[in-house]
């Protein structure tokens, strides 16, 4: 096996012809502030998520604050109340809960396919329980149908943390258009990269006003833009002189640039060819890792959906293996890899809820302990997923030497 001499990442950017075209016409334009690419990335973006409106912002976290802020606003929940959030994701799904003044309630996870487990949301619900932040992790949507049955049957709104799967669906119907809102996130190594950026779609328009406003620091809804000055109409033109400044809540400064629009309108464009490789990817590594899946959990596809690839995660099956031991190789060999997002056993999180947090998770404390993943990401060519799939092999035949040798010396004893 030859040494990689470049690094298999997690994720990628590439800045393509059309992008850089995009860019180009931004910096003619001589603005970068909210304008024409951005309104066009999150049309665009909102409806290839079958929803009507879109903000942009600078990070999915941003796009999870004014979420939930906004609905919190508009459906009146009192400081104190919660929303119930799976206990395997990013810390930002939490995090934001607490930025509210909201209590997070968390819940464990579905072994199989690591999103939250509908069955396990039920005995969590109080009177004081308001929604339920649904995560689609690693590119793969949240059993949906029953999240959405028992948030109607307990009048709980829906908040769906889909910052890492976009363009996949659920019996059909899009990730993004089940909830009240749901949060995309652009930042590095994700789907659409734009370095920095996230986004905030909702089908609501009153929540869509909302979200705008609370991403400009709870400005009038008449003055967004340096676009609603151009008008013929002078009462409109008065009106809008005289709330230009005018502020009528509490908000925050979340904007992003017309730079991170045009690359993220640019990738968009071009997601047809993104999401097949990843897909492809995805079927070179599950096929290759076939035979040691004795020692190794390959992602499961849930029934009725389809999975984007953000990543592929990997779960250790065999407490003999350590997960430190192999992404250790891994990583030694150029082969990046990250955690399976823990959160229980971060801590922040145990100075907030106690030591034993984790305890109360056994399957997302499981995933903490054994689970991690690699990238599948686009520009990974076909001769990196066979050098990924040779480290693999020479690890778990490293593995099985030490076994028979092991065995061998009890023999001897």
């Amino acid at each position: 096996m030859i040494p990689s001499n470049k690094q298999i990442g997690v994720g990628s950017v590439k800045i393509s012809k059309r992008a850089k075209k995009y860019l180009h016409e931004v910096i003619r334009s001589n603005r970068l502030s909210y304008g024409p690419f951005s309104e066009r990335f999150e049309q665009a973006l909102a409806q290839a998520h079958d929803s009507s409106y879109g903000v942009f912002v600078n990070s999915g976290t941003s796009a999870l604050q004014i979420a939930v802020a906004a609905l919190k606003e508009r459906y009146q929940w009192n400081d104190g109340d919660e929303i119930i959030v799976p206990a395997l994701t990013f810390v930002a799904s939490s995090n934001v809960i607490l930025k509210n003044n909201l209590t997070p309630v968390f819940v464990d996870v579905d072994a199989r396919h690591y999103n939250i487990d509908p069955h396990t949301i039920e005995g969590a619900i109080t009177p004081k329980t308001k929604a339920i932040m649904v995560v689609h992790l690693f590119g793969q949507p949240a059993d949906m149908d029953p999240l959405m049955a028992l948030a109607k049957r307990h009048n709980l709104r829906v908040i769906e943390d889909s910052c890492e799967t976009m363009f996949a669906r659920y019996k059909g119907k899009s990730v993004g258009s089940f909830g009240d809102i749901s949060c995309f996130s652009t930042y590095a190594c994700h789907i659409i990269c734009t370095g920095v950026g996230g986004l905030a779609v909702t089908s609501n328009r009153e929540l869509a006003v909302l979200l705008r406003s609370l991403a400009n620091h709870g400005r009038d809804a008449i003055y967004f833009s340096m676009d609603h000055d151009a008008t013929d109409d002078p009462q409109k033109l008065k009106m809008i002189m005289e709330k230009r400044f005018s502020f009528i809540r509490l908000g925050y400064s979340y904007r992003a640039t017309e730079m991170e629009a045009a690359l993220g309108l640019a990738q968009l464009e071009e997601i047809d060819k993104n999401i097949p490789k990843r897909r492809k990817n995805a079927q070179v590594l599950l096929q290759g890792l076939q035979k040691w899946e004795q020692y190794l959990q390959l992602p499961a596809l849930l029934p009725g959906a389809e999975h984007s690839f953000m990543m592929f995660p990997l779960v250790i099956k065999t407490p003999s293996i350590k997960k430190q031991e192999l992404t250790f190789f891994l990583e030694q060999r150029n082969i990046e890899t990250r955690d399976m997002l823990p959160l229980t056993n971060q801590p922040y999180k145990k100075k907030l809820f106690g030591e034993e947090l984790e305890e109360r998770f056994p399957i997302a404390k499981y995933i903490n302990q054994h689970g991690f993943y690699i990238g599948c990401h686009p520009e990974l060519t076909r001769r990196d997923l066979q050098y990924v799939l040779g480290v693999f092999d020479a690890f778990f035949a490293q593995y099985n030497q030490q076994k028979r040798e092991y065995s061998a010396r009890e023999i001897v004893i």
